[in-house]
């Protein structure tokens, strides 16, 4: 892949600098998600691929569950194959470089799990994407709140450390995935800000009141304070 402006810190080593383990203490937690939702919806894949894989947790932690699937996972990032070798024993077939411009495969299932909001053209590469599989699991952080529009600091965080280019609510993700030809099949909530691991005690103290917000309208409380991931089973739309 071309190094340009978007993916220079990943190439470079720059996002590993500041993200050493890549996440992977989220891996069971993410891992989980995707399996409730899949058998949830009697998607049974014998083929999966997970772009953006990074440490390739998630799809370890998935080999229990899906024994004879063709596990695969691709990531720009030359930092990540560092992780891959611990995985060795799941048999997955890892890759560094672009998902897009080294694959003409067709799989059961893409997996997008925390990718959309730091690709330069996000459009573009659904687009591209949607000849590649036959549904696709997107887990996108919902960075866009009142609170988070008001400090603003939020979002600059989520910027500066792990690369955020684009921010959404769940009504500005789900539509980005219609108008690229996408049929959601089914979008939920996580509850990340009280349910996922690795939380801060500043994190886990406003959890509580988000958790009474979010009680009395889940949808408002994520607009207003955030702390939210979506998480999203979709596939290409049959055009008429």
């Amino acid at each position: 892949m071309d190094e340009d402006i978007v993916s220079r810190r990943y190439l470079s080593g720059e996002y590993a600098d500041k993200n050493p383990d890549w996440d992977s203490g989220d891996a069971p937690w993410k891992a989980a998600l995707v399996k409730e939702i899949m058998e949830r919806n009697s998607v049974h894949p014998q083929s999966l691929v997970e772009v953006g894989c990074g440490s390739g947790g998630v799809l370890a932690e998935l080999r229990s569950a899906y024994r004879d699937t063709r596990l695969s996972g691709y990531d720009i990032a030359p930092g990540a194959a560092g992780f891959w070798p611990r995985h060795a024993a799941a048999d997955i077939q890892f890759q560094v470089g672009d998902f897009l411009a080294l694959n003409d495969k067709v799989f059961d299932v893409v997996l997008m799990l925390d990718v959309l909001e730091h690709l330069g053209d996000p459009f573009s590469f659904l687009e591209r994407l949607r000849s590649h599989s036959r549904f696709m699991v997107f887990h996108i952080p919902l960075d866009l709140s009142a609170l988070s529009v008001l400090r603003e600091t939020p979002l600059l965080h989520v910027r500066e450390q792990v690369g955020h280019l684009h921010y959404f609510t769940r009504k500005l993700a789900l539509a980005m995935l219609e108008e690229c030809g996408y049929e959601i099949v089914e979008a939920r909530y996580t509850g990340a800000s009280f349910s996922a691991p690795r939380r801060s005690l500043k994190t886990k103290l406003a959890g509580l009141l988000r958790r009474a917000v979010f009680s009395l309208s889940h949808d408002f409380g994520a607009r207003l304070m955030g702390g939210e991931t979506l998480l999203v089973l979709a596939r290409p739309r049959v055009q008429a």
